[in-house]
């Protein structure tokens, strides 16, 4: 069996790697390829699990839009896949180099297994593009590797056929472990923070720039100040995030805004924090391993199974909304429950049930 693993930004490269390392470690031929939609993040990802790509794209440029991103992906990768004999292609969550791929993929009649499969936040437009992304990519996709048990009930209410749906978890706990086994993350976190009382804040998502950030930020700055807890926030390298950031908390003595950090920092830094505050949808997913709190900082989430379980709490965006959901957190017990999104074992089942539908 030959596959190709297909990547472009930070959250792919983290929640791919290690299906691509359990793959070499089960002697399956496997291509890792590299889009290159975020090339600084992904640059700094790759070296933290010791793997590079066997093929890069390199589709970045500057102010790129997605459907720039599209074509250059959709063009791309067909001509490197016509010198190549896949017998799956996969592609991870709800990307612009996922979706592209997909559909470059189908169009050539490559078989396509989709990781990360049936999450929904029910708003075509929330996430953007992301929700309409995923969606494709399901529709074209041989198999649905679902994260979860609603993931898997979302699906078949949509109706997809049961055989094309797998229930594996999510890698990006996979991650986790490989990233908890690997490092000293205390020794990496007081090299960063030397306190214990603050909590983490990650904001980038497209449909928040502008008002929505701004909302969410003078919330954060009211907490902060009125309970005297530290911000501690890698701010993003959009032009337009670090902007607003800069804006509304570059001159609050409570934030600490610091540049972008690698995957190992990020889960060290949320590891030690009180709680963690975040438009992002992987920080959702990890989160619970470690007990914290997450307030999620949008109007939708795809991830219910946070809130249903008594992890998270959807805050919204508006500035009184997120202020109470901030103050609710510091209170808040966490439930005695085992992380809903999986056990570390994704990669094992998503390559268990490649090797068996290609027999």
């Amino acid at each position: 069996m030959k596959i190709a693993i297909v990547f472009g930004t930070r959250p792919e490269i983290i929640k791919l790697a290690p299906l691509y390392l359990k793959a070499k470690e089960m002697g399956i031929d496997t291509q890792f390829i590299c889009t290159g939609q975020h090339r600084e993040m992904v640059d700094m990802m790759k070296g933290i699990f010791g793997i590079d790509a066997d093929y890069d794209m390199d589709v970045m440029v500057q102010n790129q839009t997605p459907n720039m991103v599209a074509a250059k992906v959709i063009f791309q990768f067909e001509s490197y896949a016509k010198t190549q004999a896949f017998d799956y292609v996969l592609v991870q969550g709800d990307t612009t180099t996922a979706m592209a791929t997909a559909i470059a993929a189908f169009n050539m009649g490559l078989k396509i297994g989709h990781v990360e499969a049936g999450l929904r936040s029910g708003s075509l437009r929330d996430p953007f593009p992301e929700e309409m992304n995923r969606r494709v990519i399901d529709q074209v996709s041989d198999l649905l590797f679902a994260p979860t048990e609603r993931a898997v009930k979302q699906l078949i209410s949509e109706g997809f056929e049961m055989e094309r749906i797998r229930l594996t978890g999510n890698t990006v706990i996979d991650a986790q472990k490989y990233v908890m086994e690997h490092f000293d993350l205390a020794k990496i976190r007081t090299s960063i923070v030397d306190h214990e009382d603050y909590f983490l804040v990650t904001l980038h998502r497209r449909e928040n720039i502008g008002n929505r950030m701004s909302n969410i930020l003078r919330a954060m700055r009211r907490f902060a100040e009125r309970e005297k807890i530290k911000i501690v926030f890698p701010v993003h390298k959009n032009p337009k995030v670090r902007n607003i950031v800069y804006d509304e908390l570059g001159d609050c003595r409570f934030s600490e805004l610091i540049e972008p950090v690698d995957y190992v920092t990020l889960t060290a830094l949320l590891e030690g924090a009180r709680f963690v505050a975040t438009d992002s949808g992987g920080i959702q997913e990890e989160a619970p391993t470690f007990k914290k709190f997450v307030v999620v900082c949008r109007e939708t989430t795809e991830r219910p199974e946070l809130i249903e379980n008594g992890f998270g709490v959807l805050a919204g965006t508006s500035e009184d909304s997120v202020f109470e959901n901030l103050c609710k957190a510091l209170d808040t017990q966490m439930p005695d429950k085992p992380n809903p999104f999986g056990d570390g074992r994704a990669s094992e089942r998503i390559l268990e049930s490649l090797l068996s539908a290609v027999k």
